[in-house]
């Protein structure tokens, strides 16, 4: 394996046993390890059913992971991203070595530290200082090189007044800051994260995010492994990106493209919601029909600097006062962060009847279309008298497509990670 090369994955495979589960014989198990002390493969290995959750399927064998082959560079920051089921945190057990590969091998070139779940590796009993020294212990690291880095520890977690309490008392949050205090400052060379630290606050997740952005573009280039479902998150860490589907790798590249795959392949866009079923609110007022574009060009596809609409069509299926009506719409990028808003109290020349059956409304820009070219989704949100009556999220998208909106001779550079153009000129007064 090069010297680059820190993690190199070949034919990962892992296979579970639905159901109530059973070792077998004593003899089932010694032939087992016959075959694995020969580096054969086991022998009651069964061909089973990929790992799609969702369906119920006829094999009592499911394969999580199905030939897994990639490798990391020193100093990579990779996401790995999928739907829930996918196979993430498999792998990154196995990764962990807290559970082992049905078939194939892991190759690595330095100490692995992970965060996988609330409070792994941690004793409840001991105290926050003494599970600092017990998981450097573990990393490999001596007790002179964890007192070096104790303060820093303490500091960076932000839980000094508790550090000498068991861990049994500490909240969730408190438990998974010390750990990636813990696993940052003790310096592995792979930093394994799951979804944990989702459970910590947006300060720290931000400081947490930071941190890894730290060590990865340091000096020794450490290596990071990181599960998320924030995808700003995943976007503004990593360099490369991972798309898990039903045990298998989809899709491998940039962090832009593998995102880009994900939200394609898990959003549809509809626009006819009188039977939809996927939606919340108290359901007095629905939804029936959303069309975007004008009143006579209905579409999904804009050019940068086009007026953009939404077309609204509604119904009323319980007899309610009407006549305080509210309409939300947000608009989102393809990191799920929000772009645009248009709430209909901002035109107070909107007066809706109280005693309606069904209704169609409209809401057209009157400035031009200048978010960034790139795919979007849109939410929207009926309220009647301050009630949310129906609420739809990311079932309607559109592409906004790059045009020569400012007028010059060069086409916009679109890689980068502003959100919003505006018209604006430059003037030379003197060189």
């Amino acid at each position: 394996m090069s010297k680059d090369i820190i993690l190199k994955i070949e034919n990962i495979s892992k296979q579970y046993r639905l159901g109530v589960v059973g070792t077998g014989t004593l003899s089932d198990d010694l032939n087992r390890w016959w075959h694995l002390i020969r580096g054969k493969e086991d022998p009651f290995l069964k061909i089973g059913e990929a790992n799609k959750r969702s369906i119920k399927g006829e094999s009592d064998f499911v394969w999580s992971l199905k030939d897994i082959n990639f490798e990391v560079h020193r100093g990579d920051v990779l996401g790995i991203i999928g739907k829930n089921g996918a196979g993430k945190s498999t792998l990154l057990k196995i990764l962990s070595r807290v559970t082992s590969p049905t078939t194939g091998s892991i190759k690595s070139n330095g100490r692995i530290a992970s965060l996988l779940e609330v409070g792994t590796g941690f004793h409840p009993e001991l105290t926050g200082k003494e599970n600092i020294f017990l998981n450097g212990a573990i990393l490999g690291m001596t007790k002179a090189e964890i007192k070096s880095k104790l303060d820093e520890i303490i500091e960076f977690s932000g839980c000094e007044r508790y550090i000498d309490t068991p861990v049994k008392r500490y909240s969730s949050g408190m438990t998974v800051r010390l750990a990636f205090a813990v696993a940052a400052f003790l310096e592995p060379d792979i930093l394994i994260v799951d979804e944990v630290l989702a459970v910590g606050d947006a300060e720290f997740q931000k400081k947490a995010i930071g941190k890894m952005k730290e060590i990865s573009k340091g000096d020794d280039g450490r290596t990071v492994l990181f599960v998320s479902h924030n995808m700003a998150a995943v976007m503004s860490l990593c360099s490369r990106g991972i798309l898990l589907e039903n045990g298998v790798i989809s899709f491998m590249g940039s962090t832009e493209d593998t995102i880009a795959k994900y939200l394609t392949n898990n959003k549809e866009t509809l626009s006819d919601f009188s039977q939809f079923k996927e939606r919340s609110g108290n359901g007095n007022i629905t939804f029936t029909k959303i069309l975007l574009g004008n009143p006579n060009d209905k579409t999904n596809v804009f050019k940068l600097g086009e007026k953009m609409g939404f077309h609204l069509s509604f119904t009323v299926n319980n007899k309610v006062n009407t006549n305080k009506l509210r309409i939300l719409i947000g608009i989102y990028n393809e990191r799920d962060e929000g772009i645009l808003r248009f709430d209909s109290d901002a035109n107070a020349n909107l007066v809706f009847d109280k005693s309606l059956n069904e209704g169609e409304i409209s809401c057209i820009m009157e400035d031009h279309l200048t978010i960034m070219p790139g795919k979007y989704s849109v939410n929207f949100a009926l309220f009647n008298n301050d009630v949310m009556e129906d609420y739809i999220a990311g079932k309607v998208l559109f592409d906004v497509v790059n045009d020569n909106y400012f007028g010059g001779s060069k086409t916009l550079d679109t890689n980068t990670l502003a959100k919003v153009l505006y018209k604006h000129n430059w003037v030379l007064n003197k060189i």
